[in-house]
């Protein structure tokens, strides 16, 4: 599931009512729209933030962006080079004509004090920028200042977009237009008819060769009569995808991947109000779903000097929910390729043999819950366990691995598949490899959780050797740091922050983690005299007993130690990642303005902890980790009197809206109102990666008791939904199948369709109707009559 849980701005609303302690003030008009403008009041009023860096190939330079005071007061930023070895520092490019430039190529203006946020990067000796926008890599000249689109993405590159195509699967071309040549340039491969063909290729001058760009480069000319059928078995219904072919670095041998189409599962959406015509639009999109048939990937290898294949035996992967690009060796005695099998309790490095074809399995990673596939990744909202390096040309290998009960990293003989050490240990997890050095047999990485005392989700940088020895920390701070490093490894840029501490920016050596200088600190000077006070941490033992809950409160404003004030919980407890913010943000919880405490918590189930921890979430997604959650309020409440554990509220969208409703279906005795924006409330219903990476494959009756629809017959308290009809994230059919169910069992609930509403759907509206339910349900206060509103003025709070 793509990250999508509401950062306290969501929207919606709810109806019930409870009161204790003092009699709260009424709430306002006035309150309203101090807490609609909450997030917009305190934006870009933290100075000089330093952006992430970025390293410029084969130097010692570095660039960054940083915020800035734009004209008119307006946020800001602007990008800097600094060189390390002698501490200058100017701008990185003329801003003024990169902004020409831009407007001119996007036809669109664009401010040199408000560049775009793209993943800019400088090439050919930092005489040109190259980035990528709406699927495609743009160039932009530094000398003439031209910016043009250079080419447009594949699925096959890193940076594409699949934007809201669900189905990966390479399709069928059936063209000498994609033909791939040899790497000795004496031969053509693609795929006609369903089947591959070689041929020779002739020698043509460059500049009978021209490249337009956007398209796919023209290939020579050959002639027809000397092509090659190396195949014969494929067929539209299993066929060889050309964009999967890879030739050995030797030239001698290729190979591809043959295709059987899985089932093509189609969701309708009719958009009943489109902006630009009166009558509804109906579109589709493919969006396969829990147990569908999915495509099947076989590996096959053809010998080119024999015009023959070389018979793979697929025994060792006979049921892959994915099968990784084909990889040759690079003295081409074989391709490797990962196994990621449907269940995904067996993932499998695999290599074959160029000779033979014969399969064997280098690294097996079984378990009983789930291998968590996603590539590993210093990302604290969607990350992975799987990492891998090969060394040696695959002599050795370097692995991810939970299998002692953490993620660490092991060190295998990449010709015997055993591992020949485990290179860390302990009860801690690595979040990140950031570099890897073959020659000193050293690992660059970064970790969580080893410094007793600590958040244990704050981030370090470390270096260990192969063996697992000569442990050092590179950023002992306390806060959450993030580390990048220069190609030659000889400095590192070292950027942390704690919700409480604004982002600090460190160059330091890597030999000796000593620091160089201090590039940037960012200035909250104007963030407090505007009055933000971060939320406070909060940590207690969970379910266990032992393992400790974190959390952070966010306090009413104004805020009276006297009074008592209900609690209302902003949930998202997707197993992909942990929530909780734990680096510098401004960001504020609009609800505090009306009198609520706002908290957030990573209960069990969710990410970036031990194997345990995060095993909660197998087969029970219903879980939430809701029991820890409990606990935790209640040793808040236990701690702070005003903390009133009698009138708690939910609220969360996606898998947060799974949960928020979940919480007055399986929780009641604690949560009394719920707001549940674009759930996923039957994970039957939902996308098929995300739910059968926790939920499992077969499709069996855990998916049931973890289902709001098939439990919406419990629901107790006071719910709202809130829908969008185009969400094409987690399709609307999520919601009217819960909304069938609780009309069937009777129940009163309230519901918001957002016409033309994608997912997260409600806006400002949405937000002041979310308010409005807490208000009426948590605090017992009706609200403003917004309907009585001066016609024609359009600047009440929910516009």
């Amino acid at each position: 599931m793509r990250r999508a849980f509401w950062a306290g701005t969501v929207g919606i609303f709810l109806c019930f009512g409870l009161l204790a302690g003092r009699a709260p003030a009424q709430v306002t008009r006035a309150d309203y729209e101090r807490a609609l403008n909450l997030q917009e009041k305190y934006r870009g009023l933290v100075d000089h933030v330093p952006d992430t860096p970025t390293w410029i190939e084969g130097t010692s330079h570095f660039f960054y962006r940083r915020s800035t005071v734009a004209a008119g007061g307006e946020p800001g930023q602007e990008y800097i080079r600094v060189d390390a070895e002698t501490g200058a520092s100017r701008p990185a490019f003329d801003h003024a004509r990169l902004a020409a430039a831009l407007s001119k190529a996007f036809d669109a203006p664009i401010k040199a004090d408000s560049l775009p946020h793209l993943d800019y990067h400088f090439v050919d000796h930092e005489t040109a920028l190259e980035f990528t926008r709406s699927n495609a890599i743009w160039h932009c000249d530094l000398a003439t200042w031209a910016c043009a689109k250079k080419r447009d993405l594949t699925p096959e590159d890193d940076d594409y977009d699949s934007g809201d195509n669900y189905d990966l699967t390479p399709k069928p071309i059936n063209s000498k237009s994609a033909a791939k040549p040899s790497p000795d340039g004496k031969w053509l491969a693609w795929v006609d008819n369903y089947n591959v063909v070689i041929a020779p290729k002739e020698a043509a001058p460059a500049a009978e060769l021209p490249r337009i760009p956007g398209r796919r480069p023209t290939p020579p000319a050959w002639n027809d009569k000397q092509n090659i059928v190396l195949s014969e078995d494929g067929s539209e219904e299993n066929y060889y995808a050309a964009d999967t072919l890879v030739w050995s670095p030797d030239s001698r041998r290729l190979a591809i991947y043959r295709i059987r189409p899985g089932y093509n599962r189609v969701v309708d959406y009719i958009e009943s109000s489109p902006p630009d015509q009166l009558q509804p639009v109906h579109s589709t999109m493919i969006y396969p779903k829990p147990g569908d048939v999915l495509p099947l990937y076989q590996p096959v290898l053809f010998d080119v000097a024999a015009r023959r294949e070389t018979p793979i035996d697929n025994s060792l992967f006979p049921n892959p929910y994915e099968l990784t690009p084909l990889v040759w060796r690079k003295d081409s005695r074989g391709f490797t390729f990962e196994y990621n099998q449907r269940g995904h309790q067996l993932y499998r490095v695999i290599e074959v043999d160029a000779n033979t074809g014969a399969a064997r399995v280098l690294i097996d990673e079984p378990s009983k819950t789930f291998v968590n596939y996603e590539p590993l990744r210093q990302e604290q909202f969607d990350t992975g366990k799987i990492y891998r390096k090969d060394l040696a040309d695959g002599k050795a290998i370097i692995w991810a691995s939970e299998r002692d009960g953490w993620e660490h990293l092991y060190l295998y003989d990449g010709q015997t598949g055993q591992v020949k050490n485990q290179i860390t240990r302990g009860e801690w997890v690595v979040r990140a490899v950031d570099r890897v050095d073959e020659e000193k047999r050293e690992i660059d990485f970064e970790a969580s959780g080893m410094n007793p005392g600590e958040d244990p989700y704050f981030v370090h940088g470390y270096k260990i050797n192969f063996d697992g020895t000569g442990l050092t920390p590179l950023s002992p701070a306390p806060g959450n740091h993030w580390l990048r490093f220069s190609d030659d490894g000889k400095y590192y840029l070292d950027t942390y922050s704690r919700i409480d501490l604004p982002p600090t920016m460190e160059l330091h050596r890597t030999a000796d983690a000593s620091l160089v200088r201090t590039i940037e600190t960012a200035d909250i000077s104007r963030l407090k005299a505007a009055g933000w006070a971060p939320p406070e941490p909060f940590h207690t033992p969970g379910r266990d007993g032992k393992t400790e809950i974190w959390g952070v409160i966010y306090r009413p404003h104004p805020f009276d130690p006297a009074k008592k004030y209900p609690v209302i919980e902003d949930i998202y407890a997707g197993p992909q990642g942990s929530f909780v913010p734990k680096s510098f943000t401004t960001r504020a919880e609009p609800l505090t303005e009306l009198g609520f405490v706002v908290v957030q918590i990573d209960g069990m189930g969710t990410n970036n902890r031990s194997r345990a921890f995060h095993d909660v979430a197998w087969h029970n997604l219903k879980d939430a980790g809701f029991p820890d959650r409990i606990l935790w309020h209640k040793a808040v409440a236990a701690k702070y009197p005003w903390y009133d554990i009698s009138r708690v509220g939910i609220f969360g969208t996606s898998s947060g809206g799974q949960s928020s409703m979940g919480a007055l279906l399986f929780y009641p005795g604690f949560y009394k109102v719920a707001v549940s924006n674009s759930g996923c409330h039957d994970n039957r219903m939902d996308k098929i990666w995300w739910n059968e990476q926790w939920m499992g494959w077969p499709v069996g009756p855990q998916y049931s008791e973890s289902s709001n629809v098939d439990n919406a017959w419990r629901l107790k308290g006071k719910l709202m939904l809130v829908v969008g009809e185009m969400d094409h994230n987690v399709p609307p059919a999520s919601t009217f199948q819960v909304v069938d169910r609780l009309i069937k069992a009777g129940k009163d609930f309230d519901l918001l369709v957002v016409p033309g509403g994608e997912h997260g759907a409600g806006g400002r509206y949405g937000q002041r109707r979310l308010m409005d339910f807490f208000v009426r349900n948590l605090l017992g206060q009706p609200v403003p009559d917004w309907n009585a509103q001066a016609a024609g003025k359009g600047n009440e709070p929910g516009n």
